[in-house]
């Protein structure tokens, strides 16, 4: 089952995967296949596409980097149940370091994806080397939640125009310029039998069903449970994850790192890839360096770069 066909433009992805009860991953990969792995997990209404420009950053400085859509998101099955809790999701992740080998990874999460991969770690579900969490802590804000959920809920019966979904995405992401090819929307919608575009996800995905309160718990156990390299990066413009929210993770989690970048919203690596990409591989130049030797200095290795606009895909 999906939201409908893919639109001419749309990437194949590289790789398929196995999840939980058969379910089809499919992801992207960049870099030296031997070299420290880096997965890397999108956040809800997210796609593998949000991960291009930090994918090709990761690749070019020797790491192996692999993105790949969440059940019931891009070009992933939806799930048969239509269940899409933290435990599956989990589950999932572990699928897919099966299928790569088994090797300890490092996992780059955001909003979502920085969920799954926090309770992953903290749970001891998957032995990692290093951990990046992208605008994602216990402490997240109500307000900016709601605002995903309202802009995932908006036009259940679809758009009648790729320019209709450029204007969501502009009203949801103001801060942002407003492309003026709209090709790389394909990524985002898929074309339903009613000739309407809908966006790529599972409908089922966005019903509200998380008791907020035993997810903070959840995580803030998980947090301290934290041994291993951890990097917070936080959006300063961001509504979800504010500045007390970080400080109240690095309390729980004391031997974090942390960074602001300053002129990013929720979605860090799309609003500013070149200081995000520059940030990550500055810390694991650090704790999970190619071959065990030091790399270059980050800003020598010419990070790839979308602009402050970043890939139109890269919603919410």
């Amino acid at each position: 089952m999906s939201a409908g066909a893919r639109l001419p433009g749309t990437p194949e992805p590289m790789h398929a995967w196995q999840g939980v009860g058969g379910v089809k991953i499919v992801g992207d990969s960049w870099g030296d296949p031997n070299g420290p792995l880096v997965i890397l997990q999108h956040g809800g209404g997210q796609t593998r596409h949000a991960w291009k420009g930090a994918g090709e950053t990761l690749g070019a400085a020797g790491y192996h980097a692999v993105a790949f859509d969440a059940r019931g998101h891009g070009d992933s099955d939806w799930a048969p149940d239509g269940l899409y809790g933290q435990d599956v999701m989990v589950q999932d992740l572990k699928c897919v370091v099966a299928a790569l080998g088994n090797r300890r990874p490092v996992l780059v999460g955001a909003s979502m994806g920085g969920g799954t991969s926090l309770v992953a770690i903290g749970e001891d579900h998957v032995d990692a080397t290093a951990l990046v969490l992208v605008d994602i802590a216990p402490r997240i804000e109500i307000e900016g939640a709601n605002k995903i959920e309202a802009f995932m809920s908006q036009k259940p019966e679809g758009f009648s125009s790729l320019e209709e979904v450029a204007e969501a995405i502009g009203n949801y992401q103001p801060h942002r310029k407003r492309p003026k090819n709209l090709d790389g929307l394909a990524k985002n919608v898929r074309l339903g039998k009613d000739g309407k575009y809908h966006w790529h996800w599972d409908p089922r995905f966005r019903v509200p069903s998380r008791d907020l309160h035993k997810r903070r718990e959840r995580l803030e156990a998980c947090a301290r449970n934290l041994t291993l390299p951890t990097l917070l990066v936080r959006g300063g413009l961001s509504d979800v994850l504010s500045e007390e929210g970080a400080q109240s993770f690095l309390q729980m989690c004391p031997h974090s790192e942390y960074v602001n970048v300053t002129e990013a919203g929720h979605m860090v690596a799309g609003d500013r890839n070149d200081v995000f990409g520059t940030a990550v591989i500055e810390f694991l130049y650090r704790t999970v360096p190619v071959g065990g030797e030091p790399l270059q200095p980050a800003h020598e290795l010419h990070p790839h770069h979308e602009g402050p606009a970043g890939d139109v895909n890269d919603v919410p």
